[in-house]
């Protein structure tokens, strides 16, 4: 039964963007990086087979800027001539491409603070990985002190509509945009100021008790004359109906 699926994400959450960088990557990472996290570079891994059992080799690595702000550039491998012929291979049986990066922070001067722990996934279509020659948005998800939280990646165009590639030169290099999503903090209530105004209505209430006598209390005098009035009124008029006089 073919996938449905063209894009799945580790996690859902509200975000706003920090950070935008497009790579298109010619440039080609170091053999002697390592799959682990070492010094101001991120592994950025990638893993397609027929048999869909995950087998991750580096695909490039994220490297980190030094600040404040978490700051990333992307430098990317080709693929080779056999990793082109093995993609379009999975892609005829409707398997996954996925990718992986390490749960780290993305500050480089805050690696200390936290050990690496496992890996955040995310995957797409491979026929939509080869139908987009390769041009992918990969989105990195921070929690609020920058730590990473979750990965997705999208195709462009997303769909797989069962273009034929041909050109297997179309599918030698990665045309990557890569952005970095972060958490807004909403807007707390304004308890603080609602409690101020509170005290200040009962501070002038304190200071005017007479504000807060009853107003059968504050107006007794114009009752009861009122009643007096109608009393008064109501005895002074001759009785419905009058007398027949007798001769």
């Amino acid at each position: 039964m073919a996938r449905m699926f063209n894009v799945a994400v580790v996690f859902t959450v509200f975000f706003v963007c920090l950070n935008f960088v497009c790579c298109n990557n010619g440039r080609r990472v170091g053999d002697a990086m390592e799959t682990e996290f070492s010094g101001f570079s991120v592994p950025l891994e990638h893993s397609f087979e027929v048999d869909d059992v995950a087998k991750f080799q580096v695909r490039g690595a994220l490297m980190l800027k030094a600040g404040r702000e978490p700051s990333v550039s992307l430098s990317q491998n080709p693929l080779s001539e056999q990793d082109r012929a093995k993609l379009k291979e999975v892609a005829a049986v409707d398997g996954l491409y996925r990718i992986r990066v390490p749960r780290v922070f993305l500050q480089a001067d805050r690696q200390t603070e936290r050990q690496m722990e496992g890996y955040l996934t995310a995957f797409v279509r491979a026929c939509a990985m080869v139908e987009s020659h390769l041009s992918d948005v990969i989105t990195l998800h921070t929690d609020v002190s920058g730590y990473l939280i979750g990965v997705s990646i999208v195709t462009l165009p997303g769909a797989c509509r069962g273009t034929e590639v041909e050109d297997e030169d179309d599918l030698d290099d990665f045309n990557t945009t890569l952005s970095i999503m972060a958490p807004v903090n909403a807007p707390g209530p304004e308890t603080a100021l609602f409690l101020e105004r509170m005290e200040q209505e009962s501070e002038k209430k304190g200071k005017n008790p007479q504000e807060q006598k009853s107003f059968i209390a504050k107006y007794w005098y114009l009752i009861l004359g009122g009643a007096i009035f109608l009393m008064v009124s109501n005895s002074a008029q001759p009785p419905a109906g009058g007398g027949r006089e007798q001769s």
